[in-house]
């Protein structure tokens, strides 16, 4: 663990918020390009970012209370003004409604934009779990693996070797960027498919690496990361089964100039 980054006289850099603000530039300069390559002006990207960062930020906050609603019933406005409790699903939910929002205001193709976001999600979101290894959050269960690491100061702290699943959704993530961006996409022709293909990635993903992380199980063996994950994957599949069957839903069926 290593989740101070560096002193500047009494300023702490952490390594979690550093990370995470790395994220945010990595992802706005992806989407600059990408914004610039297809023709618009390439300054909406910051505006989507702004946008997606406090619909993240409010929809992880709200996942957060509801998970640990008892604690929110305790302690309600410290749960809320803390600087803790950021869940990647609700942050999912609160940026696509707020970047929806602003490109249905700017009058852009919201499916060519879903196309484009979609990807680069899985960049910031595996920059973030580089921040996740280095505070020690978010890791697996006790293994023996040659890679296996501690955590002793954790929470929950893990002072045996257990999964770094916060490299392995990072590993994931870049290699599914990666393949989404240089092969999937520019072989379809819809809009939509691509940010559909990115939803079942996102789901399935998360839901089985649940198994090895130490999140509480909620009901029937699952966490309750693992049944939004099933909501989040469903919707993808549900999406390109309309797109690959023509179904007419407006916005939705669109093909590529």
């Amino acid at each position: 663990m290593h989740p101070e980054l560096l002193h500047i006289g009494p300023l702490t850099i952490y390594t979690y918020g550093f990370m995470m603000a790395t994220a945010f530039l990595v992802c706005y300069l992806i989407l600059k390009y990408e914004i610039k390559k297809r023709g618009d002006d390439p300054e909406i990207a910051s505006n989507i970012i702004f946008w997606g960062a406090i619909g993240g930020i409010i929809g992880a906050k709200i996942f957060y209370m509801i998970e640990f609603s008892g604690d929110f019933l305790q302690d309600p406005l410290g749960m809320i003004f803390s600087g803790a409790g950021l869940v990647f699903h609700g942050g999912l939910v609160g940026g696509t409604i707020a970047v929806i929002l602003f490109i249905r205001h700017a009058k852009k193709p919201l499916g060519e934009y879903a196309d484009i976001i979609g990807p680069i999600l899985l960049v910031g979101q595996g920059i973030g779990r580089i921040g996740c290894f280095f505070a020690g959050c978010c890791h697996g269960i006790a293994c023996n693996l040659p890679w296996a690491v501690t955590f002793p100061h954790a929470s929950p702290p893990a002072d045996y070797p257990v999964h770094p699943t916060q490299l392995y959704e990072m590993i994931i993530n870049f290699t599914m960027f990666f393949l989404l961006v240089k092969f999937v996409r520019p072989r379809l022709k819809k809009s939509w498919m691509t940010f559909a293909i990115y939803l079942m990635i996102a789901g399935l993903e998360r839901f089985l690496l649940e198994f090895i992380r130490v999140n509480p199980k909620v009901a029937w063996g699952l966490s309750s990361a693992q049944f939004t994950s099933m909501g989040i994957f469903i919707a993808g599949l549900i999406l390109l089964i309309i797109l690959l069957n023509d179904i007419p839903i407006p916005g939705f069926s669109k093909r590529r100039q």
